[in-house]
């Protein structure tokens, strides 16, 4: 059975963006260490890569190992457009879901009202997992429905900016399955799986 994975960067005191909706701020190391955890990242998740920046990772023909849909929130989205680009993640199935976009021009993007109903849907299909790659405000919404969660946790501190999960005090158990700590201390990525699921 499918499931809502919850694939995100996040600084050490819980942002997944800044104020204006940054993203760049995460620190990954220099050199080869910054390459170590690169290829690390790119074998086990490269479907997380966007499209435009598969060919300078190795990636264009890598076929998708853990995901074959990603469901985004409207800045998630809106951050993206703001560089010219509709469709982030070509080699998925594309969902944005917001409750004030009009329309999305892009035919391979398709606008969701009711997020929930749509995971619920996703679920009961065949295929490969689903990517909730963020925001918080839908990470909120979608609590109930996240099955794991994969956090790359940065050693930086945001100060403001957008929550990993940005809403109401909702206390969610998860276990966690596994770890990583790269040499550099650039990065931890670890696996929670949700209570019950």
């Amino acid at each position: 059975m499918r499931k809502l994975v919850y694939y995100i960067g996040v600084s050490i005191d819980g942002r997944i963006a800044g104020p204006g909706g940054e993203a760049d701020f995460y620190p990954v190391g220099e050199g080869e260490a910054a390459a170590a955890y690169m290829a690390w990242v790119n074998e086990r998740y490269p479907e997380t890569v966007p499209t435009q920046y598969r060919p300078h990772a190795g990636l264009v023909d890598v076929p998708n190992r853990r995901f074959d849909t990603v469901l985004m929130g409207l800045n998630t989205y809106r951050a993206v457009l703001d560089q010219g680009i509709s469709s982030p993640y070509a080699h998925l199935r594309q969902y944005v879901a917001s409750s004030s976009l009009d329309r999305i021009d892009d035919p391979a993007v398709e606008l969701v009202r009711d997020p929930a109903a749509l995971v619920r849907d996703l679920k009961r299909e065949d295929g490969l997992d689903v990517w909730l790659c963020g925001g918080g405000g839908l990470a909120n919404s979608l609590l109930t429905e996240i099955d794991e969660l994969i956090v790359k946790s940065y050693p930086v501190v945001a100060g403001a900016g957008a929550a990993l999960v940005d809403g109401g005090f909702r206390p969610t158990a998860f276990t966690p399955t596994d770890r990583r700590s790269f040499p550099n201390g650039a990065s931890i990525t670890w696996h929670a799986r949700r209570a019950g699921a």
